[in-house]
């Protein structure tokens, strides 16, 4: 695995880790946030070929 690769997986897991806390605590704006970094980073990994895979949608 690549760096490029690597390193998107990693902001794609800390993402829904901060979206997933943001929901917990009802951080409305925050969740909002988070959902659109992880449409963006999902998009990007689609863009470039990188499988997410089912455990971090």
């Amino acid at each position: 695995m690549d760096a490029f690769t690597a390193g998107l997986l990693q902001r794609i897991r800390a993402a829904q880790t901060d979206l997933t806390m943001a929901r917990e605590t009802g951080d409305d704006f925050l969740a909002e946030v988070e959902q659109a970094e992880l449409e963006d980073l999902h998009r990007l990994a689609a863009e470039h070929g990188v499988e997410v895979g089912a455990a971090s949608v």
